[in-house]
């Protein structure tokens, strides 16, 4: 029993480990997943459409690109998240604290490989 709850420990330890703005920065990436992968796939769309010239497609795709960008609801999600990544790195671009990157990303590893 003492082995579990130690094990336990341990296992949340990592995630108290990380500052406040990383925990802001985490959740607000989980929150915009979806709308992050669906932007990934267009500019793959897009990229597609313009090699093959198909400009028809590309307009279609372009002018949804635009409407998810439009979004007053993720742009604000998305300033949220500059202004926490300026929090994080300093102004050499270094983490402030390592287990915040790491931590980060994991979780931006872990959202590609499910968007595909």
């Amino acid at each position: 029993m003492r082995t579990l709850a130690l094990l336990l420990v341990f296992a949340c330890a990592p995630a108290l480990a990380l500052t406040p703005s990383a925990k802001e920065f985490l959740e607000i990436s989980k929150t915009l997943e979806p709308v992050q992968c669906e932007k990934r796939q267009l500019r793959r769309a897009m990229a597609m459409a313009h090699a093959e010239q198909r400009g028809e497609d590309m307009k279609k795709l372009q002018a949804r690109f635009a409407a998810l960008n439009r979004d007053p609801k993720t742009a604000k999600l998305e300033k949220r998240l500059a202004a926490l990544e300026s929090r994080i790195l300093d102004g050499s671009g270094k983490a402030r604290d390592p287990r915040d990157l790491e931590a980060i990303s994991l979780q931006q590893r872990q959202a590609f490989y499910r968007c595909e």
